[in-house]
């Protein structure tokens, strides 16, 4: 098995981390070790392109025309001093 170093964890997290494994019954590296366990458990997608996942999304619904208001000119604004 792997082992890694981590430098630079602040006192706040290491404070945290302590207390949390000492709840748990674990000692700091087994609950660190629990902690990475969990948050890698889950297969979230590969980050990309917004607007690509956008149109893959979209493209069951197929091409959808807008119509696009035409603009007015902007208004005068009113002077409200007395």
């Amino acid at each position: 098995m792997a082992s890694m170093t981590i430098h630079g964890l602040d006192d706040g997290l290491i404070q945290r981390l302590r207390m949390r494994a000492a709840a748990h019954g674990h000692s700091m590296e087994d609950e660190a070790r629990h902690i990475l366990r969990t948050a890698l458990a889950s297969s979230e997608p590969v980050a990309g392109n917004l607007a690509d996942a956008i149109r893959t999304r979209l493209l069951s619904v197929g091409v959808v025309e807008l119509d696009i208001p035409s603009r007015e000119p902007i208004r005068e604004l009113r002077d409200f001093t007395p």
